[in-house]
């Protein structure tokens, strides 16, 4: 569908990739990654053909359509959600429009028998038959299904697009594109603006009716359930791996570590030329075996080893004051925009040390929540903040509080104590300011970037009791992987508002769900809170690839027993990973199966018991009610039981076949 060949791209003395070349086909889902600043933006402009390479071709067949979402777009509308989202249809549209035109002609034409009568049948026949090819009339529902899919209620379609954010307008030209079915989606961070829900919708619609797909993000969870291959560029060039992201960090690993071998053997072997040619340089008898290292020295061509820091930032709070047993205690709150309730009777206390998550689906009310808990908007209800409890608060408007006057190095000076501040350059790097980059001054950062440096201010704040609303919005997976850690190793109390839920996985032990104006506790992790509220979108999660530690024990296994690790995809198991997928599917529709039968019998044996103990009254003996319902309910018994046996037998069978 799209061949790239030989593209170099400069934009200084050093291009900023070479020598490319790879194809995309069909239903190929595509993670493409790299350091920041490695070109990943760059390349999905020039594949969509908004930027020219310096040299090199992108040759795209005539009959292939482009759909390109950038990661900061321009949106200029003055329609409503409804009107915007149907220009995606724009084509359809146009031949309805046509059709209508020569239906009208048709009922009033009454020269049935005319040429020209017959010709506008015909050319009607082949326009209506063009049309439902397209797809005709059900181009409304699809709009809706998709729109609601991205988070919007029905009352939002007719609603004009300038009372929406950013963010939502984001939404509405995502579902533009999507809804236009292109061959080939470039999505640049697609998830930045998402929440969980509609996060897992768009996973679910590029698995399943997207072609070929070319995403760039950062949401690890994401692209392993979307992507079946991953492109790194890296060191100006790319290395193409037909795997999921989690397989590629393994492999990667792998050939880094080759890398490192060769390059270590060809210091080595040039050392040890430098060395002879030194030694016998002024000697006549050994002038032509010098020539020869030296020609040797000329034609080497010097092995690259990926740019990989493998400095391990490890971040700890500074120690403050132990905050009481119960840091936050909400009851009865209430908030209120005008006749819109946000929420109502919001009550829970949060013990100390507890990491909790804040999750639900955009304009729930869960940063309006957190504000209520800063002090910064009314509410009604009690809301009491603990003794001793210092907050330390990451908004989304923090990055405006920085000094614009003032380095990001000393920025971070101000505030780094002890060890820490013989660490900064290595904090900043964690965090994407390494090098030169640590001398900008905060003015001429971007937002995100502004963003990166408030976070890392307040991760060296003495605080008791973290807020962090929205933290992994604009970092790379190296560092939300160092901030991760920094709050898991936090022996304070957390609250994090995110739709990251790789980033959340293992860090909360509970979860406040937002919806409908009321709050939900639930306990455990974030994939338990899924499993409970989304059961079919879990199950997806459950069918993603093996984790890294797992892949490397098996290569382990597998190197030691011999076996050659292959970069390629793994293809020694008898099953393909689609087949063990499908046949995990299968077993866990089974199990679950056999399980809501267990609960069945259960309940109803629970019954016969109660009734049992109600016949021991004389009273009840002769009540014919509840008579029938024992004998009801023993019939149904019986026949649970049946079927709780051909259930057993089929998860065994299907068991047995795995």
């Amino acid at each position: 569908m799209i061949s790239i060949e030989g593209l170099k791209v400069e934009f200084g003395a050093k291009p900023l990739f070479h020598d490319v070349s790879f194809v995309i086909g069909d239903r190929d889902r595509i993670a493409l990654v790299g350091k920041n600043g490695a070109g990943k933006s760059t390349m999905l402009k020039i594949l969509c053909g908004e930027q020219h390479p310096t040299s090199g071709t992108v040759s795209i067949s005539s009959d292939t359509t482009v759909g390109y979402l950038p990661q900061v777009m321009k949106i200029a509308d003055d329609t409503t959600v409804r009107e915007e989202a149907r220009k995606a249809f724009a084509g359809r549209v146009k031949v309805k429009e046509k059709l209508d035109e020569m239906q009208r002609q048709l009922a009033e034409r009454t020269d049935y028998e005319s040429q020209d009568y017959m010709q506008l049948v015909e050319r009607f026949t082949q326009e209506h038959d063009r049309y439902m090819m397209l797809g005709g009339e059900g181009y409304e529902a699809e709009m809706e299904r998709t729109l609601i899919g991205l988070g919007f209620q029905r009352t939002d379609f007719d609603r004009p697009t300038s009372e929406f954010s950013g963010g939502w307008r984001m939404r509405i030209e995502l579902a533009k594109i999507l809804l236009r079915r292109p061959d080939v989606l470039l999505l640049d961070e697609p998830t930045n603006h998402l929440d969980i829900e509609s996060i897992q919708w768009l996973e679910q619609f590029l698995s399943q009716q997207a072609k070929a797909v070319v995403l760039v993000s950062h949401d690890r969870a994401f692209i392993n359930n979307v992507t079946n291959r991953t492109i790194e560029i890296t060191c100006g060039h790319i290395e193409d791996y037909k795997v999921k992201y989690d397989q590629y960090v393994v492999l990667r690993r792998e050939r880094r570590e080759q890398q490192l071998r060769a390059y270590e053997n060809q210091q080595k072997e040039i050392a040890d030329i430098k060395d002879f040619i030194e030694r016998f340089r002024y000697k006549p008898t050994k002038a032509v075996q010098v020539q020869q290292r030296i020609r040797q020295l000329e034609k080497m061509v010097p092995v690259e080893v990926d740019e990989v820091d493998n400095k391990v930032m490890h971040l700890k709070f500074p120690p403050c004051l132990r905050s009481g047993d119960y840091p936050l205690i909400c009851q009865d709150v209430r908030k209120d925009y005008g006749s819109h309730t946000v929420f109502d009777h919001v009550t829970f206390t949060i013990k100390r040390g507890e990491k909790v998550a804040f999750v639900g689906k955009n304009g729930e009310g869960k940063s309006t929540l957190v504000k209520c808990i800063m002090g910064e908007i009314p509410f009604t209800g009690k809301l009491r903040v603990g003794h001793n409890v210092q907050i330390g608060y990451f908004a989304q408007n923090q990055a405006q509080l920085l000094d614009e006057n003032l380095t990001i190095y000393d920025t971070i000076d101000q505030v780094a104590t002890g060890e820490m501040r013989l660490k900064i350059n290595d904090l900043l790097g964690a965090f994407m300011f390494g090098g030169e980059t640590s001398e900008k001054k905060v003015k001429v950062l971007s937002g995100g970037e502004r963003s990166r440096l408030a976070m890392i201010k307040l991760l060296l704040e003495p605080v008791n009791f973290l807020i962090l609303d929205e933290p992994t919005n604009h970092l790379d997976m190296p560092s939300k992987d160092v901030l991760k850690e920094a709050v898991k190793a936090f022996d304070g109390t957390a609250i994090i508002v995110s739709h990251d839920r790789e980033f959340l996985d293992g860090l909360v032990s509970k979860v406040y769900e937002f919806g409908g104006g009321v709050v939900k506790e639930h306990l455990g992790g974030i994939y338990d809170w899924l499993r409970t509220a989304h059961p079919e979108s879990a199950a997806l999660e459950n069918d993603s690839v093996p984790t890294v530690d797992e892949v490397l024990r098996q290569r382990s296994e597998s190197t030691a027993k011999g076996e050659v690790p292959s970069l390629a995809a793994p293809s020694a198991s008898k099953q393909s990973y689609e087949e063990h997928k499908a046949q995990q599917k299968k077993i866990r529709k089974a199990q679950k199966a056999v399980e809501d039968s267990e609960r069945k019998i259960a309940s109803m044996e629970a019954r016969i018991k109660e009734l049992d103990s109600l016949f021991m009254d004389p009273e009840n003996a002769s009540d014919m009610k509840l008579v029938t319902e024992y004998t009801s309910t023993k019939d149904q018994l019986e026949r649970e039981n049946e079927r709780w046996m051909e259930l057993s037998e089929q998860l065994e069978a299907i068991s047995r076949s795995n």
